[in-house]
């Protein structure tokens, strides 16, 4: 296949890119464009760069990151498009991302379709831009513009493009016409940008930015290093501008954040495809119900809208269901007013959400996904009543964080319609899906379940059966060590600081606050002393019984005042831990950061491993999404099995055994897969059942 073609339109000689599906730099794109600007005809006064499919050349192919470089580099398709003795004008539909900006950079003019976006989104995957886009861009539109782009990461419309001067004309509809006109009418001279003067320095831009980096993406080096490569342009020029960003790029290349990020981008694209073996096909889903009116119901119901699906919403309380409706519209009218959908489609999702009076409103359904109390006989009662009205092959699924989906299977006609749909709250905002397939669901229904989340906007991941499923049965063990530190001498916010100083976004005990005390308290009393390790929620079991639940009473571990939600230290807490550390025979030790971050996250790794050797997950790259995108652990990390990994099995499993030793096997047994991989060699991260 010829990824890029070339031919006359009057005198403009159009160059055509088609590398599906997203048009990456290979060597072959690479290669094309700098063979069709070595050879022009004598007829050409103009350039147009062009792309078929769905997108404009949307970054460069990763998958050649590590790798020998193959000539030509995108550095010398640069080269070429800025020799070009024509004008060359780039034609830009569907994004322009990273490699795909930068190579539009080096042309002359930019012309955009009035859908398109642009940016620089390399820090996602701990990397700069490495051709030129750190030096260019800000000679175009500007120091803050590009400083915003990229450290952000984020695109930006067609029209902002325009607006700060990167686009010089965008049109509505007939891109290529349009452009092929602006080139041969309008794309006189040649302006390349390796020749305009640096814009000034801008201390307040820098300033801005660089805390921005700090507070929003903490711990990353490449935005701090994004600003290092525009600052020393600035300072040094143009060539030594792109001398040290070549140079910054090639070492956050082979850093461990950027193998960490990079594995992530790939393995959020794995997480989406069926395991091994299962070989159904998508039912199709046109009409969804949902049952239950609350705050899950509402998030869920808005994926369904967003996802194009009729809605049926129903909730036993008439009141509820109401205050719920209402509430879906509302979040409808507010994206409307914030400009993330248009009117038309703000209508279309209006019109498609409607109210059930009772059951039967279900009976055209082709899946009902139930989000009401976590109580397994109350989800079997909606079961009951939904498999008594609802056609026999429409899907039951149930939103659940922890209850076994084969026992609430086997309460129904056809389990093998039967699947757990674990959304995040609010779920219509957070990424993750955990798929629950159960030991009688159909591979149709499961690659349905699969399809749905791809539709909806969420990175899905299957899991297994097992009470708390991949995330929460994880981060059981990750609290248990965070309890028992505790009761052994760390105080709350000791244990938080090292954790968040490794990454995570919050404590465990700022986390606990804010989800409210008395929600564990309340589930562990549906659990036997043998499910889990009683000592390590003394205190918290103490402080719900003081009437202690949190953010939303006031005081948990920590206080909060007048409404406000920073968590302040309490005396009163250190006491209750005392007197809890004093009842049960404790004297407490010192305990440094770096046995809080082994105990915990190892706990988390060890139980990850456990659970990956069960078969509960299907991948070890699916345990890391699930960490990345629904407990915050840190990108940069790659997730909890990339960090192993990194850090060596054999080391995790050596700490772990000396905790056995120190703390009992009960819960340091280490995981049967991690000692198998630790002695072969293998990896977590990349393990597959």
């Amino acid at each position: 296949m010829q990824v890029v073609s070339h031919a006359l339109e009057g005198a403009v000689l159009v160059i055509t890119v088609d590398n599906p599906p997203v048009n990456a730099l290979s060597h072959a794109v690479r290669e094309g464009i700098v063979n069709a600007l070595s050879d022009l005809p004598s007829e050409a006064e103009a350039v147009l760069i062009v792309c078929a499919g769905r997108t404009f050349i949307a970054g460069a192919d990763i998958s050649e990151f590590g790798k020998p470089p193959l000539s030509p580099g995108l550095a010398d398709v640069l080269e070429a498009l800025e020799n070009c003795p024509l004008p060359v004008v780039a034609a830009i539909h569907g994004q322009a991302l990273g490699g795909g900006l930068e190579l539009s950079l080096a042309c002359d003019y930019r012309v955009l379709d009035s859908k398109a976006r642009v940016g620089l989104p390399e820090v996602n995957l701990g990397l700069i831009p490495g051709a030129g886009g750190t030096q260019r861009l800000q000679r175009l539109a500007g120091v803050d513009t590009g400083l915003k782009l990229a450290v952000s990461g984020k695109p930006i419309s067609a029209n902002e493009a325009l607006d700060v001067g990167i686009a010089d004309a965008v049109f509505q509809d007939q891109l290529v016409t349009n452009a092929v006109a602006f080139a041969a009418e309008t794309a006189k001279q040649k302006r390349c940008l390796r020749d305009a003067p640096a814009p000034p320095m801008d201390t307040d831009a820098f300033d801005r930015w660089t805390g921005y980096a700090h507070k929003k993406m903490r711990g990353q080096a490449a935005p701090l290093a994004v600003i290092d490569a525009v600052r020393h342009g600035l300072e040094n020029g143009f060539e030594a501008g792109l001398k040290h960003e070549r140079a910054l790029f090639e070492d956050l290349v082979s850093s461990h954040q950027s193998k960490a990020m990079r594995h992530l981008f790939f393995a959020e694209r794995l997480a989406g495809k069926p395991p091994r073996g299962v070989e159904g096909k998508p039912i199709a889903l046109s009409q969804a119900g949902v049952v239950g009116a609350g705050t899950m119901g509402v998030g869920i119901a808005l994926s369904l809208l967003a996802a194009g699906k009729d809605v049926v919403l129903f909730d036993v309380k008439p009141a509820a269901l109401s205050v719920g409706y209402d509430r879906i519209r509302a979040v409808i009218d507010g994206d409307l007013a914030k400009g993330r959908i248009s009117e038309t489609e703000a209508a279309s999702r209006r019109q498609r959400l409607t109210k059930a009076e009772d059951w039967s409103g279900f009976d055209q359904c082709d899946i009902i996904i139930e989000a009401v109390f976590e109580d397994m006989e109350i989800k079997k009662t909606v079961f009951a009543a939904l498999a008594e009205r609802v056609r026999a092959d429409a899907i039951l699924a149930t939103n659940t964080s922890y209850l076994d989906i084969d026992e609430l299977a086997r309460s129904v006609p056809h389990p093998n319609r039967v699947l757990g749909l674990h959304f995040f709250s609010p779920a219509h905002i957070m990424k993750l899906l955990e798929i629950v397939r159960g030991e009688a669901t159909s591979d149709d229904v499961l690659v349905t379940a699969l399809a749905l989340g791809k539709q909806m906007g969420k990175i899905s991941v299957v899991s297994g059966v097992c009470h708390g499923f991949i995330g929460n049965r994880m981060i059981s063990a990750y609290g248990r060590e965070a309890g028992l530190l505790l009761l052994e001498g760390a105080s709350p916010q000791a244990i938080d600081k090292a954790v968040t100083d490794f990454g995570m976004p919050m404590g465990p005990f700022t986390m606990a606050d804010m989800a409210g005390l008395d929600i564990g308290y309340s589930n562990r009393k549906k659990l036997s002393p043998d499910q889990y390790e009683t000592r390590a929620v003394l205190v918290h079991d103490q402080l719900v019984e003081m009437g202690r639940k949190g953010q939303k009473t006031g005081s948990g571990f920590y206080r909060y005042e007048d409404g406000n939600r920073t968590p302040l230290h309490d005396a009163k807490t250190d006491e209750i831990i005392a007197a809890v550390r004093t009842r049960e025979g404790i004297t407490p030790r010192e305990i440094d950061a770096e046995e809080i971050v082994e105990r915990c996250i190892f706990a988390l790794i060890n139980e990850g491993a456990a659970l990956l050797g069960e078969g509960i997950a299907a991948r070890g790259s699916d345990v890391d999404v699930v960490y990345a995108n629904g407990y915050g652990f840190p990108r940069w990390r790659g997730g909890p099995f990339s960090y192993a990994d990194q850090v060596g099995l054999d080391y995790v499993a050596e700490r772990i055994a000396s905790f056995a030793e120190r703390f009992g096997t009960r819960w340091w047994t280490p995981a049967p897969l991690l000692i198998e991989l630790a002695k072969s060699g293998g990896a977590l991260a990349t393990h597959e059942n």
